[in-house]
């Protein structure tokens, strides 16, 4: 057993190691378990935990409430808190499991109570509103190269994004080999390291065609790292592919231009549209689950309210005794 004076840091980098090599986590769950708990770490230490040895190691379940309580002062919303309070729990029998505390002081805990918010949604209209004007400007009249093919980089992004659900991560670091002409399927590598293949349309396929036919016209002194990059949105700066600010950022742009407002339009609001008018247009659940990469049926589940309206419409406009 390790001495109770191992320091939080020590047993935050311990607990993540465990996460990556047992459980696969990728680096956006890993980066976001080390901010909340470096938070909880923190909030320790302003409260003396830390300077008396016991910090992680010897936390009691009245310290763990006191920061629930900090939480909500600070006015952290009851979903943000509660997945503090996951990342916790899981810290803490971790711990347990590894004898490195006897007991588990986030186990008799119940979350902060919140309501399961509905998925905010484009409309199909708002979709191809946003998608319209990508494609003008990737035809705008005397636009530089440079220019066309950052026009051309968004809408290749917006439509293959709207034809497969991916997650942003998952879509920026596609490799330059998911835009074979022949491709008809793309293999991602989405949480976990976990495979699966996710069918392309038409539309989607032909704007990966015209952005890698723009990238390799560009001049040698111009190309840089992108026309070589192994990623199929690489960055025009360093090397590397385009980060999931980066295309969020202009995106909000794309979407004022469009006459939507910013504060609804983000790359995972178009993945919740994907699942969302697949389910109208009636695609089974189990099947969305696997083209949005859920493990857990329950997750894709926050879409039932699409189902249920659906289901509603067919017996109003179809069952014979419908008041018409």
């Amino acid at each position: 057993m390790r001495s109770s004076k191992t320091s939080d840091a020590t047993l935050i980098n311990l607990f993540l190691d465990m996460l990556a090599a047992e459980q696969g986590a990728g680096d956006n769950t890993l980066d976001a378990y080390r901010r909340d708990l470096a938070d909880f770490s923190q909030f320790l230490a302003s409260k003396g935990q830390a300077f008396k040895g016991q910090g992680f190691a010897g936390v009691e379940t009245q310290r763990l409430r006191d920061y629930l309580a900090d939480l909500e002062t600070r006015g952290f919303k009851p979903s943000s808190a509660a997945r503090r309070l996951s990342a916790i729990r899981h810290l803490f029998r971790f711990l347990l499991n590894e004898r490195i505390r006897s007991d588990d002081p986030a186990a008799i805990l119940s979350g902060p109570k919140r309501g399961r918010s509905l998925p905010k949604v484009l409309s199909i209209a708002d979709v191809d509103r946003l998608l319209t004007r990508a494609k003008s400007l990737t035809e705008a009249p005397g636009a530089s190269a440079q220019h066309r093919l950052r026009a051309m980089r968004l809408y290749c992004l917006l439509e293959v994004l709207y034809a497969t659900g991916l997650r942003v991560s998952e879509l920026v670091a596609l490799p330059a080999s998911a835009a074979r002409r022949d491709a008809r399927m793309i293999v991602v590598r989405g949480k976990g390291n976990k495979e699966r293949l996710v069918p392309l349309n038409e539309p989607s396929r032909q704007a990966m065609a015209d952005y890698l036919a723009a990238m390799q016209a560009l001049r040698p002194e111009k190309r840089k790292n992108a026309a070589s990059s192994k990623w199929l949105f690489p960055s025009f700066g360093e090397s590397g592919h385009l980060t999931r600010q980066h295309f969020a950022r202009d995106l909000k742009e794309l979407a004022a231009l469009a006459g939507l407002a910013p504060r609804l339009v983000s790359p995972h609001v178009l993945r919740h549209a994907f699942a969302s008018h697949l389910l109208h247009n009636g695609a089974d659940l189990r099947i969305v689950q696997t083209l949005l990469g859920h493990t857990d049926i329950s997750t894709t589940q926050i879409y039932t309210h699409v189902v249920e309206e659906r289901l509603k419409s067919l017996v109003r406009d179809l069952h014979p005794l419908a008041e018409k």
